[in-house]
């Protein structure tokens, strides 16, 4: 199959009935992240899942976490990955903030803000990653 590079979200949802109408949930991240924004009109493609669906794509990169019952995206970044990134804020313990798709944090010790830098990715959380300076871009 093949995949728009215009796809804004991919999020698993039921579809429900509801005053007489057919109705697909969108979850509240995607408008929260900025993927979506409220009142505007988007082309929405469904995909049919069966079980054997499901175990196949949870590998692949496709969000299932509907499914799975955990309402967060996966994380857009793999260990081991590189990436260029700027350094936007500083956390509480002064290590630089990174923000790249849907707004996933990365961590980058001993950065400033403004500073471009190439990173590898060290660690993959649920809601944000560590990277470490391999490049400084500035």
């Amino acid at each position: 199959m093949e995949i728009s590079e215009k796809l804004l979200c991919l999020f698993s949802a039921d579809v429900r009935e509801e005053n007489g109408e057919y109705v697909v949930d969108v979850p509240r991240r995607e408008v929260e992240t900025g993927s979506l924004e409220p009142g505007e009109t988007y082309r929405v493609a469904l995909i049919s899942r069966s079980e054997s669906d499901t175990s196949e794509t949870a590998g692949e990169g496709v969000d299932t976490s509907a499914s799975r019952g955990d309402d967060g995206p996966q994380p857009p970044v793999e260990p081991g990955e590189m990436r260029y990134v700027e350094i936007e804020d500083l956390g509480k313990q002064g290590d630089g903030i990174a923000r790249v798709e849907r707004g996933y944090v990365i961590i980058v010790p001993d950065t400033e803000v403004g500073e471009r830098v190439k990173i590898e990715v060290t660690e993959v959380k649920s809601n944000f990653a560590v990277g470490e300076v391999v490049e400084d871009s500035a």
